[in-house]
């Protein structure tokens, strides 16, 4: 019987990479393991217990690389915090300071085959692509074949526009393919819930105004605030955001998003169980990763590593 694929979930959240991945090795008949997680918000951490039945660990800073597990596969969708420290140098030391820096040091000490990172798709331009740049320098440096694209959760079956930037690594040169773009996306009407309580629905004022200025196209519709106040409409969502203002997205000009359906919009499935608040769970939709975007990753990255190549 052959081994599962061993893998570790990094600034895990609530679990979008663990989903997605699982999704793939499922449909190629893999068996898989997650050997270790971690993440420094205990609400995810609660969150991710009450869905996978593990708690990950807390601070990545705090823990000795050489205390995690052997893996075949390293996930970590790593925190945008800024780069400015990184350029000054050359090489591994550029990275300190940095949550990337933990990302390198664990892939120095375990060497796994391959690795998934994902980030925001601002991190391809900051700092006029220097910081991307000293990133895949530092992974190449550690023996990686590494390749890099942005992705759009539309164009992988989600009714949301969201991009983030997908590194993927491999032990020697491979002729990786990144997932080829779906013509569709699953309808807002497979995703809003009915009979929503009145508490979601924005004031008649904020109703009124958006009403007032904006004639929607299609509906159901999402209408989107940009900060100069334009409003516009898709039959989709723009990028769900942690932060954003309570009423930065109204489902046709009229209420919010509730927690289900911000999950759903992130491909999250419904039995995935909302195990914090209402305002916790919201973050952390906002926060997570495309459960699809990952899922299609990884299918490509399954193709690479079942290769005779690889094996």
């Amino acid at each position: 019987m052959t081994a599962p694929l061993r893998y570790i979930d990094l600034f895990c959240g609530i679990g979008g990479f663990r989903f997605g991945a699982t999704q793939a090795f499922q449909k190629f008949g893999i068996a898989s393991e997650c050997v270790f997680s971690s993440d420094i918000d205990p609400y995810a951490r609660e969150a991710y217990f009450a869905n996978f039945g593990e708690r990950p660990q807390g601070d990545i800073t705090k823990v000795n690389e050489n205390d995690i597990p052997d893996h075949d596969l390293l996930f970590a969708g790593f925190p945008c915090q800024p780069f400015s420290i990184i350029g000054s140098k050359k090489g591994f030391d550029d990275t300190r300071g940095t949550l990337f820096f933990d990302i390198a040091r664990i892939l120095k000490a375990k060497r796994p085959r391959a690795f998934v990172l994902e980030n925001v798709k601002q991190l391809t331009g900051h700092d006029q692509g220097r910081t991307l740049k000293r990133i895949l320098s530092v992974l190449c440096d550690l023996g990686y074949d590494v390749h890099y694209q942005v992705l759009n959760a539309l164009h992988y079956g989600l009714p949301q526009k969201r991009e983030r930037v997908f590194i993927v690594g491999f032990h020697q040169p491979v002729d990786f393919q990144w997932p080829p773009k779906q013509d569709k996306f699953t309808p807002l009407s497979k995703i809003l819930e009915k009979n929503v309580h009145e508490k979601y629905y924005a004031s008649d004022a904020i109703q009124k105004k958006r009403k007032v200025s904006h004639m929607p196209e299609v509906t159901p519709s999402i209408w989107h605030e940009n900060k100069a106040g334009h409003i516009s409409s898709y039959p989709y969502s723009c990028a769900l955001r942690a932060g954003a203002s309570y009423n930065y997205l109204l489902v046709d000009g009229e209420r919010r998003l509730t927690p289900r359906e911000m999950l759903r919009l992130q491909g999250f499935p419904d039995r995935f169980k909302i195990a914090v608040s209402e305002h916790q769970t919201r973050r952390q939709a906002g926060n997570a990763v495309p459960v699809n975007l990952v899922n299609a990753v990884m299918e490509s990255v399954l193709h690479i590593l079942l290769s005779s190549k690889e094996q």
